[in-house]
């Protein structure tokens, strides 16, 4: 390889040396300095650096994985810079000696996960680039070290639905925060309540349908640049987002901005108009109505109940359940609410029995609708055999939302697919942000039984198939990590997630066997048809021919009838014809002894004899 020469800045001295053979070398030994190995063709970073070096540049080569002795021991190291190169892997602990570290780039690579331990030991970072990556995940614990002393983060144009908020919240040093270019849905609100230096906030080409108004948006002037800003001004860009152009966004109008080009994206009367040349009174919301619900319900003592309530509204309304004593119903032991309306009660008691409330609401009111239910005493259910109410192994705060309303972020983490009537196929997501799993556990049981059912599964699956289920049966299940513990040295568990599904009914075989049965019954049918069409046929044939045998023994008889005659003795019955003679005197008494013919008839035939 050519040799390549590189410049050490010293000071205010600059110094130069060579990188030849992916090997970067400097004689110059003094304290501080900075170190330039870019574009070399590196393919890892190169173990002969000086362990003194202040500042180093390895941008633009081909270094794929970070591991811990790359920067072991460099505690002067101030600035490093990874960019453009193909890291793809950040070992655990690899930058655990860079206590000193202010600025780390590490744009433009390929990194897609950050769990705790990828920059633990960076306790003084202030500047972290991490735009042009594809990350898709970050757990909540991945800038833990660098919370208070952080002041720039970059997270721009990578693949990230959802970011670690409740981190984000506690960045208090934070500048800039830049998670423009991702795939962002929703930013929950009051996040950005105690971050009293943020001075620029992009959130530019997301997916985002509304910005919640948060108190520093109030407390401090926004604007749409830099240009022209003052300094204790906050820069909010939020353009290229699927904006729902609603009352919940008049406070965003509301702001003194120069004319940018965001967007509406509905409602269909907005759609496609320039933000701020719509007027105030043209964000408006809906109340919410209720369009269906439970009207009365009739159960018995211990039985569950659902009730329904379904509500519209612009935005879409938040559904709560009022007991007939007044009490607002939360997810408990024996009671869940779902977010799209509806209350189960999982075994109803006779004090249940009264009007239940369902309150629909938005910002722009709320609907309530009365729904009654009747419990009837059960002579057969005794209360006192049920356990004493507690803490569920399964937390029914999370269940997923059974009807197909929308569930939140927690439960989208597993799912159930390939359902029929005695099996479904389970799926998480991998947890690399839980170090040190070493299993996963898969907690289930169905609505008709209170046993629960455990699974162990290897820690390297992701889904698991489960045969043994019944049909026709609701089904609440939870995928726990089992990880070890590196504080306590004991095993720990954490929840994963939780889904309810329903398993098919076993209609659809009897339905296969009816028809297969109509099928075979058809067969025998038609079967039957064609074989007594032959016997008619067979029998047919033989009626003719017996028909045209006797119609030709008449004939023969009928030909034979004028030769034959019955001669006058009873006993021989035999018949004897005379030949005719001219005159009957001269025959009687004599015999013509020259020729005679006799023919001797039978009932049924005649028999010719002629003689000489």
């Amino acid at each position: 390889m050519s040799t390549l020469k590189t410049m050490f800045y010293i000071f205010n001295k600059k110094v130069t040396c060579t990188c030849k053979s992916y090997r970067c070398t400097c004689q110059n030994l003094l304290p501080s300095y900075t170190v330039l190995c870019a574009k070399t063709g590196l393919l890892f970073v190169p173990p002969n650096i000086d362990r003194q070096t202040a500042e180093l540049r390895l941008m633009d080569n081909f270094i794929t994985t970070l591991r811990h002795r790359d920067f072991a021991n460099m505690t002067s190291l101030i600035h490093l810079t990874l960019s453009r190169n193909t890291i793809s892997q950040i070992r655990p602990y690899a930058f655990a000696d860079l206590q000193d570290l202010h600025a780390l780039h590490l744009d433009a690579n390929r990194l897609t996960t950050l769990d705790d331990s990828h920059f633990q030991g960076l306790v003084n970072l202030r500047h972290l680039i991490l735009a042009n990556n594809q990350l898709h995940s970050i757990s909540e614990g991945a800038f833990q070290d660098f919370l208070e002393t952080l002041e720039d983060l970059d997270l721009s144009y990578n693949n990230l639905v959802d970011v670690p908020w409740e981190t984000i919240a506690l960045l208090a040093s934070v500048n800039t925060l830049s998670l423009d270019h991702n795939l962002i849905e929703n930013v929950p609100e009051g996040i950005f309540s105690n971050l009293h230096k943020l001075a620029r906030l992009d959130m530019t080409s997301n997916k985002l349908k509304k910005i919640p108004p948060d108190p520093l948006f109030l407390r401090i002037p926004v604007y749409a640049k830099m240009k022209g800003s003052p300094l204790t001004a906050l820069v909010l860009s939020f353009g290229g987002n699927p904006l729902h152009c609603n009352c919940e966004l008049v406070w965003l109008r509301r702001l003194t901005r120069e004319d940018d080009l965001e967007t509406c994206a509905s409602p269909r009367d907005l759609a496609g108009k320039y933000f701020w040349t719509i007027r105030e009174e043209e964000f408006v919301c809906e109340p919410p109505m209720i369009t269906r619900h439970t009207s009365k319900m009739f159960v018995m003592e211990g039985q569950e109940v659902s009730l329904r309530c379904k509500s519209i509204g612009d935005p879409e309304p938040s559904t709560h359940w009022v007991s007939p004593d007044g009490k607002l119903i939360g997810n408990t032991s024996r009671t869940v609410c779902y977010e799209n309306g509806s209350l189960d009660i999982l075994k109803a008691s006779v004090k249940d029995s009264g009007k239940f409330t369902c309150i629909a609401s938005n910002a722009a009111g709320e609907a309530t609708a009365p729904v009654e239910l009747v419990v009837n005493p059960s002579p057969h259910y005794d209360p006192k055999l049920d356990p004493d109410p507690g803490p569920s192994d399964i937390p029914t705060s999370i269940k997923s939302n059974v009807s197909g309303g929308h569930s939140r972020s927690d439960q989208q983490r597993v799912s159930v697919s390939d359902l029929t009537s005695s099996s479904a196929t389970v799926r998480w997501p991998p947890q690399n942000h839980i170090p040190g799993v070493r299993m996963y556990q898969i907690q289930y049981n169905s609505s008709t039984d209170d046993i629960l059912i455990y699974r162990m599964i290897p820690a390297n699956h992701k889904y698991f198939l489960l045969s043994d289920l019944a049909s026709s049966r609701d089904y609440e299940l939870c995928v726990l990590a089992v990880y070890d513990d590196g504080v306590t040295a004991l095993t720990g568990t954490k929840l994963v997630g939780c889904v309810s599904f329903s398993t098919e009914s076993e209609y659809g075989r009897c339905h296969s066997i009816r028809d297969q049965f109509l099928g075979g019954t058809m067969i025998i049918i038609i079967g039957g048809i064609i074989v007594a069409s032959v016997l008619v046929f067979i029998f047919i044939l033989l009626m003719k021919y017996k028909l045209h045998s006797n119609h030709y023994k008449q004939k023969a008889a009928a030909r034979h009838a004028n030769v034959c005659s019955q001669t006058n003795g009873g006993g021989g019955g035999a018949n004897v014809l005379a030949p005719p003679t001219s005159s009957s005197s001269t025959m009687q008494g004599r015999t013509n002894k020259s020729h005679m013919t006799v023919n001797t008839c039978t009932e049924d035939q005649c028999f010719y004899f002629e003689g000489i």
